[in-house]
């Protein structure tokens, strides 16, 4: 029988939240067994663009970056969040190690080829190295990816952290039995966004296709759950998407993801 390993993605207001993010991370470190955190932080990324008098853009809930607002992604990601997360877990008893893309060569990826939208320098995924995680994870240690990788020529890349996840979930899957939950503020995936009771409890691709198709499910939503189904479809065992008190055994307000 393969060793459970816990994936969990944070982000939305979560991580802005002092408070809920100090909260969620004291959960986190309680987790028992294998675990590895992917953290997203898109909104202090534009705070502080704003501050810098950039002016971010989005496009179907990713963002386009340009030159500048890859240094303040960086910034954000890499710096401030990953390493105030691996603090916080640290003073919890949780032995985490940050981590972007090019550490490790861990993470590689392209620069997302132009079609009808140009996203400048977001990067796709070709390659993870499961082997390096494997490593620090039989080395007692918790891997905290940030959105950031790089294509192995001296170039970072800002990458959807919902993707990260997904494609770190499904790169252990020939080792591990991986349970992957998507962490942010709502109680799930809701029908109304305007309702946080309106959870949608239970959902596969056939529903997915549905809400999608009724306008149920927009925007930032989209890619998210796009990144659910091709973790499932590359051996994920169960995908969860809900508030954080969902991390806990007794955590009720979720999204079960199935096929």
């Amino acid at each position: 029988m393969k060793e459970k390993l816990n994936i969990i993605k944070i982000g939305g207001n979560v991580i802005n939240d002092s408070t809920q993010l100090t909260s969620f991370l004291r959960n986190f470190a309680t987790i028992k067994g294998l675990k590895i955190l992917v953290h997203g932080g898109g909104r202090k990324a534009t705070e502080l663009a704003a501050k810098l008098q950039l002016e971010p853009k989005m496009i179907e809930g990713r963002r386009v970056t340009d030159e500048a607002n890859l240094d303040v992604v960086t910034m954000v990601y890499a710096g401030l969040l990953n390493k105030n997360i691996v603090a916080q877990l640290q003073q919890n008893n949780c032995n985490a190690l940050g981590l972007s893309g090019a550490d490790g060569n861990v993470i590689k990826a392209h620069k997302r080829i132009v079609a009808a939208i140009d996203y400048g320098f977001a990067g796709d995924i070709d390659a993870v190295d499961s082997s390096v995680i494997q490593t620090f994870l039989e080395s007692k240690l918790t891997p905290v990816f940030c959105a950031i990788t790089h294509d192995k020529n001296g170039q970072l890349l800002n990458t959807n952290a919902d993707t990260i996840a997904a494609e770190v979930a499904a790169a252990l899957t020939a080792d591990y039995e991986v349970i992957l939950s998507y962490c942010f503020e709502k109680n799930g995936v809701l029908k109304d966004v305007n309702d946080d009771n309106s959870v949608i409890e239970n959902m596969n691709a056939d529903s997915y296709q549905i809400l999608k198709n009724t306008g149920i499910i927009v925007e930032g939503m989209l890619p998210k759950l796009e990144n659910c189904f091709y973790a499932l479809n590359n051996g994920v065992a169960k995908i969860k998407i809900g508030n954080p008190e969902m991390i806990l055994e007794n955590g009720t307000n979720y999204t079960t993801i199935t096929l």
